[in-house]
């Protein structure tokens, strides 16, 4: 098994929002108000590995605060809740999420994962001027017509390129087949990515599918049929690219797999069934993850929360997030306006103390610089056997 796997517990949640309450110590039941955090994310289907990695940290964060007596807000000491909602990774469900987080007075949402959730989003956080720190590849996830929607980054122009350079040092390439999903969420990316292969002289055919597929035979026959050196699931879910591996290592194919589009090889190896079978495989991992500072992250949460940490290992990409989220608040001195928040989080440094040193970005890239950068991973498995994952510093879009 990869020594990335991770003991953790998936939990089927129904599509509709809920508190996740945290217990607080003795010492801390004079909180004197109540703040709640949104978190918007697919909690089911084959993306369920992120959005329940992302509600995990926003649970943390909240569980630090309170386990201190509740975090500091002008004179107050505030209670978080975290009440989630299944978005089912939909544009759709991530509208309907964010308007019953508005209905319930919520003023900040951490969350969505995707593009698709982004899109649903944003118009709805508008209009009820809620900040939104979320997470997708989408060539429009931010920008200036939003200065109230923050992201966690960097995306696939950032660290494409190095994993490509790092995948070709070992493999011959001059060939790739990308496969990803057919909407925003997928074909962005995909752009992305083709860019990136090509400007370092690989050839790339893409193909896409419909996104609740569960038979990838037709488009694996055609993959095959072209030949190529490598094939990229790029930011297909855990889900779907573990089937897409699955069925490529079952038609023959022999080369080196991608994953340029998000983590998730713990999932991809459990449905393919070994790391033997996977066995030449190159990705974008979040974070460094064979730090122990990162992984430090799980034990952290086990004891502020009381839980098993999730599945995979995108939880510890958005720990630092939630927590400099509650910093900001704290700073602004308010749980009621978003844009003083916003300012505040603007001035706040990129710093962490499991994450290291990162940095503000997407100033080139998007237009405005609400992106979050932070050090990340390249993983690597070689003849079915992992490799230590490379670290990559902080890095500009």
């Amino acid at each position: 098994m990869s020594k990335l796997k991770a003991i953790g517990v998936k939990i089927g949640v129904a599509a509709s929002a809920f508190v996740v309450g945290i217990a607080l110590p003795g010492n801390a039941s004079a909180a004197s108000c109540g703040l709640k955090i949104g978190a918007i994310g697919p909690l089911s289907g084959p993306a369920a590995e992120w959005g329940l990695a992302m509600v995990a940290a926003a649970e943390m964060a909240a569980a630090e605060a309170n386990n201190k007596g509740g975090l500091q807000v002008g004179d107050q000491k505030c209670r978080v809740d975290v009440v989630s909602y299944d978005s089912k990774y939909s544009a759709e469900g991530a509208a309907a999420g964010a308007n019953n987080l508005a209905s319930q007075g919520i003023k900040f949402i951490f969350g969505p994962v995707g593009a698709p959730e982004m899109t649903g989003i944003k118009p709805i956080a508008m209009r009820n001027q809620i900040l939104v720190f979320g997470d997708s590849y989408a060539k429009n996830a931010i920008g200036p017509q939003w200065p109230l929607v923050f992201h966690l980054g960097p995306g696939p122009n950032v660290w494409g390129p190095p994993i490509i350079e790092e995948a070709k040092r070992r493999w011959k390439i001059d060939t790739v087949s990308i496969i990803a999903p057919n909407d925003q969420g997928g074909t962005d990316i995909a752009d992305v990515d083709q860019q990136d292969y090509e400007k370092q002289g690989v050839k790339v055919r893409l193909e896409y599918y419909q996104r609740g597929t569960t038979d990838f035979s037709p488009i694996i026959t055609r993959v095959l049929s072209s030949h190529p050196d490598a094939v990229d699931t790029a930011s297909s879910p855990p889900g779907d690219a573990g089937v897409i591996v699955k069925q490529l290592r079952q038609a023959g194919f022999q080369g080196p797999i991608g994953r340029l589009g998000g983590p998730g090889t713990d999932e991809i190896e459990r449905i393919v069934g070994g790391i033997e079978i996977l066995k030449n495989f190159y990705w974008y991992e979040s974070t460094p993850t064979d730090d122990p500072n990162v992984r430090e992250l799980s034990v952290l949460f086990t004891k502020e929360t009381g839980k098993p940490v999730p599945q995979g290992t995108s939880f510890w990409q958005w720990v630092p997030e939630a927590r400099l989220l509650l910093a900001a608040i704290s700073k602004a001195g308010t749980i009621t306006n978003p844009a003083k928040v916003a300012e505040a989080l603007r001035t706040l440094p990129v710093q962490d103390p499991n994450l290291g040193q990162g940095l503000w970005t997407g100033k080139k890239f998007f237009g405005i610089n609400q992106e979050i950068s932070f050090p990340f991973g390249i993983g690597i498995i070689v003849d079915g056997k992992t490799q230590n994952v490379i670290t990559h510093p902080a890095a500009e879009n």
